[in-house]
């Protein structure tokens, strides 16, 4: 349903999605976007609209690319559980085996199943992450492996914000030879046309759309009253976050020296590094084939990215929440995956076929098993608090109401 803010494609039987999609820039809700859906292999829709910019003076094209955060984890753990299936890096060992260093403070006995499910307690830098040095791969894994964890390995799901990228993606350079983004480009983005990328060239970022940061990411302050609540008076959820509150992992994740400026996103020290938690950029078309791919029996035109078993793997429940880094909410975690996410569209109806991962942006992509769908949605302008994932969530709801 192409418009004067929206070009692209959508079938016919998914007008109503196309609209809300639409409605999110006549509202100028949203400045930019891009929006693709995948069912059964066929790509149903495939939109984009809106500006690069604040100004909404250059306009979103159909090959723009933009950060999409977090959602980089689910593409970081594509490629991890690749080499889980060749045999090559096992869940139980000890992350120590294949990074001896790492092996120190408390750490030794940390698995690989822990740093992918959000359990190594290492969700941090002991005294903050090094400022505007991105580029320096082997300052931050160096500094993490010589480190002690915050808490004991195994002994709670707290999220990975940053570190979770760093940590991985160590384990994948360590065992295979390549970082991150030359892996994932090497072995999946160029045999399948994916544009998505990690650690951006010139050409890259020429096409980069700018990231609209509030430069104030939620916070737990805003619940810190409960640490003076009796748990006698609160429900098992409140008591969950009241010891969120207590413990404050979330300011040490989300280090606000290193995230509150919101233009840090748009720096070309921060794009063409790769920092594989947080800053792969990309077109939702092609997150939406590669977990179009992955819903649909993990190969596609004699190209395989995981076996059927191996994506089970992915998006099996591995830790589930609270999680005390976010605010001591409910999260399931796959491998590198949310198998549900609350206030977002990955569980929409409490689904347990779904996987996927939001971005702090706002992007969200996800596979869902029953219904064969990939589905990405990819902004560049952040909202507050519970609007985040305002849009992904009513496009979701309107194409399920169809499916």
């Amino acid at each position: 349903m192409p418009t004067e803010l929206v070009s692209g494609y959508c079938d016919s039987k998914f007008e109503k999605v196309a609209e809300v999609f639409n409605r999110s820039f006549e509202s100028e809700f949203e400045v930019g976007a891009s929006f693709a859906v995948e069912i059964e292999g066929e790509m149903v829709i495939n939109l984009w609209g809106g500006h690069q910019d604040a100004q909404r003076s250059q306009a979103w094209q159909e090959n723009t690319l933009v950060n999409v955060f977090s959602v980089t984890k689910g593409v970081t753990a594509i490629c991890a559980a690749r080499l889980i299936e060749q045999g090559r890096l096992d869940l139980v060992q000890k992350v120590s085996h294949y990074w001896p260093e790492y092996g120190c403070n408390g750490k030794e006995n940390t698995t690989v199943l822990d740093l992918l499910c959000h359990r190594a307690g290492m969700f941090g830098f002991q005294n903050g992450v090094p400022l505007n040095q991105w580029t320096d791969w082997h300052q931050f894994t160096g500094l993490l492996g010589a480190q002690k964890p915050f808490a004991p390995p195994n002994s709670m799901q707290g999220y990975h914000a940053l570190t979770f990228g760093w940590l991985v993606g160590e384990l994948i350079r360590r065992v295979d030879g390549r970082s991150v983004g030359q892996y994932f480009k090497e072995e999946l983005a160029e045999p399948l046309g994916l544009d998505f990328v990690i650690g951006m060239g010139d050409k890259d970022i020429a096409r980069c759309a700018d990231m609209l940061m509030l430069g104030k990411l939620p916070t737990i302050d805003q619940f810190k009253a409960l640490r003076f609540v009796p748990d006698l008076l609160l429900s098992k959820a409140l008591k969950d976050m009241k010891l969120a509150v207590v413990k404050d992992f979330n300011s040490v994740a989300f280090d606000p020296n290193a995230i509150n400026d919101p233009d840090v996103s748009n720096t070309r020290e921060w794009r063409s590094a790769e920092i594989p938690a947080a800053n792969g950029h990309g077109v939702a078309s092609s997150l939406a084939k590669l977990y179009g791919i992955l819903s649909n029996g993990g190969s596609r035109n004699g190209i395989e990215v995981l076996k059927a078993e191996t994506v089970e793997l992915l998006r099996k429940v591995h830790s589930h929440g609270p999680d005390l880094v976010l605010f001591g909410l409910p999260y399931r975690f796959g491998l590198g995956h949310m198998v549900n996410a609350p206030f977002t569209p990955i569980g929409l109806n409490k689904s347990t076929s779904m996987f996927g991962h939001t971005g702090i942006g706002g992007a969200v992509v996800f596979g869902d098993m029953d219904k064969k769908v990939g589905f990405s949605y990819f902004n560049n302008q952040q909202h507050k608090d519970l609007k985040l994932y305002e849009t992904s969530n009513k496009l979701a709801r309107t194409l399920y109401s169809l499916l």
